[in-house]
């Protein structure tokens, strides 16, 4: 087992993560997830995805309450502003992602943070997405990602931890390297 001495560092209990990542490499089975989403539309563009259950660590798992999040369009897109639209909430899954994944390196690398923060923007030309145009792809043409790291930490520290953190972001590999997407459609 790795050896701690703080029990708790930028809020994650190191003990559970060091004793985490050695059971995982004792193990490489118990690192295989699956998370689950269900989606419901309600009217117009808006819509709610509910999370609760995925597998993982061996077992189903499951919160003890679901979370609910509600999309929409902004007025200009034809929506009613019920919620973030869709690449809203891609922008934010990426931020949130490094955000994580900063934190929980800079704790592994016994890095106390005083702050992380990020100002993401997305691009795109809706004329794909509303069929008006095959040229603009329906999509992002481009992210930007800006982080501000601070901690008790050199410069050259706290950029080789985001550095890190982006090499192992789930999200940021996603967006960066694409996903296979399996599309199963049933009528009625």
């Amino acid at each position: 087992m790795s050896a701690v001495t703080d029990t708790i560092g930028n809020g994650v209990d190191t003990e559970k993560l060091f004793a985490t990542l050695d059971l995982i490499k004792e193990q490489p089975e118990l690192a295989r997830f699956q998370f689950r989403a269900t989606n419901r539309w309600i009217s117009g563009a808006h819509n709610r995805s509910t999370i609760k259950g995925f597998y993982g660590a061996g077992a189903e798992d499951s919160r003890a309450d679901p979370f609910a999040l509600d999309a929409g369009e902004p007025a200009v897109l034809l929506g009613t502003d019920t919620g973030p639209n869709p690449v809203e909430y891609l922008l934010h899954s990426l931020a949130a992602c490094l955000t994580t994944s900063i934190v929980y390196i800079a704790t592994a690398r016994k890095v106390k943070l005083t702050s992380v923060a990020s100002t993401l923007s997305g691009e795109l030309d809706a004329r794909g997405a509303f069929g008006i145009d095959d040229e603009p792809r329906n999509g992002f043409e481009r992210i930007a990602v800006s982080v501000h790291v601070t901690g008790e930490a050199p410069e050259t520290k706290l950029r080789e931890v985001v550095q890190r953190a982006r090499e192992r972001s789930a999200v940021y590999d996603m967006l960066t390297n694409g996903v296979p997407v399996a599309l199963d459609v049933t009528t009625a």
